[in-house]
């Protein structure tokens, strides 16, 4: 076969011969639906066969500045001649560091990774190594990573009665099961009452300020925090999606707590693979290696973690939150976006609900009078309608993930691009009816 893709039908088969599932995984299409991605500007992709897509994944969140962003751009290839990668501080991490402290108010020091999976990893072993304790409260439905506590009680199917945990895949070690506690988002009282019967035992809590596209409840937040700060169990925001998508201080900022350790990634690097936690002095310092066989020490180090190419294409991006109106832009974008899906929604007489925050949107084909405010209520009643709609969207050129979490806007993206997906939604209602 030409190395040249002439067609998607050789990419498919190319895709489908060395990835399983043709893809790089979560998107879960049919193997015809295989696409390969061969560029993208602002919030479109186009793939080999020259076929234009509107994208509501954004990397999955990662391209909230938009693709291809001309500021992201030249920090890079301003970057490239420097040198790529050091494995050590560079003027480029310094001034992103030095940006993050001033921007979190959880952030007293931080460190660099790779991705959001480490960063929210190293958050995890630091409240391990702070309280000497193992157990981890996490709440039902929350991402947190690709690691075991990540992915457990992820998505669960019949879960069981909380505080116990329900790994969502194999491969996942039998400990996972003794040392997660999860709890039900947005119910205080639950969660209190977890945390007060198992503090003995409970190393910290992790959460999702705005879990997948769940608001929290007012009062939520601010319980856990004093909670977790009377009994000094450490409180980690987990702001890979949150952090620069809600407001320039990330959820902290947006809803006024503020946590012991917080973890970014996504958007932090303007679309560049990025990681980082930060928090507490007294917390952050257990990571110097010179208390290595003298004190409490928690190992952790990245070997392209703080790389020059992705700290700089994070401090373009981190200038571009900094414009005037930025937040009220994405805020009135997203607002107009799930406004137009409900009106979509009526217009074909269909049972759904839209949620979100901010620019974030999701579909649950849920009746109109279900609450949906944790995992188990946001679940869809008609799971086989859901993924047809949205087979039926990726099929009419919509770029988004057939499991329906989540539709990420940028600020790339405008009413016009809004209308469209809304035109392509009614078309595939109309086709799943």
């Amino acid at each position: 076969m030409s190395a040249t893709l002439t067609s998607n039908q050789s990419a498919q088969v190319r895709s489908l011969a060395v990835f399983p599932a043709g893809s790089n995984g979560e998107f879960n299409l049919p193997d015809e639906m295989a696409i390969v991605i061969e560029r993208a500007d602002g919030c479109e992709l186009w793939d080999t066969t020259g076929r234009r897509l509107l994208d509501f994944s954004m990397g999955w969140g990662s391209a909230l500045v938009g693709h291809a962003r001309p500021e992201i751009v030249a920090a890079v290839t301003a970057q490239l001649s420097s040198g790529t990668n050091f494995s050590y501080t560079t003027c480029a991490s310094l001034g992103l560091g030095e940006e993050l402290v001033r921007l979190s108010p959880a952030c007293e020091l931080v460190r660099f990774c790779a991705s959001g999976t480490e960063a929210t990893m190293y958050c995890l072993r630091l409240a391990r190594a702070y309280t000497g304790k193992d157990k981890i409260v996490k709440f039902e439905g929350a991402y947190h990573g690709a690691h075991d506590v990540g992915v457990t009680s992820l998505f669960p199917q019949n879960p069981p009665d909380f505080p116990l945990p329900l790994p969502s895949c194999d491969g996942l070690p039998n400990e996972i099961r003794q040392n997660t506690l999860i709890a039900p988002f947005n119910d205080l009282e639950v969660t209190r009452r977890i945390i007060r019967e198992h503090q003995a035992e409970v190393a910290g809590v992790i959460v999702e300020p705005l879990q997948r596209c769940l608001p929290p409840e007012p009062g939520f937040l601010e319980g856990i925090r004093e909670l977790t700060a009377a009994l000094d169990i450490p409180l980690i925001f987990d702001e890979v999606v949150t952090g620069f998508r809600l407001a320039y201080g990330g959820a902290q900022k947006h809803y006024g707590v503020i946590p012991d350790l917080v973890a970014y990634g996504k958007a932090l690097g303007g679309g560049m693979p990025i990681g980082a936690f930060g928090g507490r002095r007294s917390i952050m310092e257990i990571v110097r290696e010179d208390r290595l066989g003298n004190s409490t020490y928690v190992w952790t180090a990245s070997s392209t973690g703080g790389n020059p190419i992705s700290t700089s294409s994070a401090s373009a991006a981190l200038k571009i939150y900094r414009q005037p109106n930025t937040y009220s832009y994405l805020f009135e974008l997203g607002e107009y976006f799930r406004d137009r899906l409900r009106a979509t929604l009526h217009d074909h007489h269909v049972t759904a609900q839209v949620i979100g925050s901010g620019p974030l949107a999701q579909l649950i084909f849920t009746d109109p009078d279900v609450v949906i405010r944790d995992y188990r209520s946001s679940q869809h009643r008609d799971p086989q309608r859901a993924r047809a709609v949205m087979l039926s969207l990726f099929g009419l050129g919509v770029f988004l993930n057939p499991m329906g979490t989540k539709l990420y806007l940028s600020l790339m993206h405008d009413n016009g691009a809004c209308d469209e997906f809304c035109e392509l939604l009614g078309r595939s209602l109309q086709a799943t009816a």
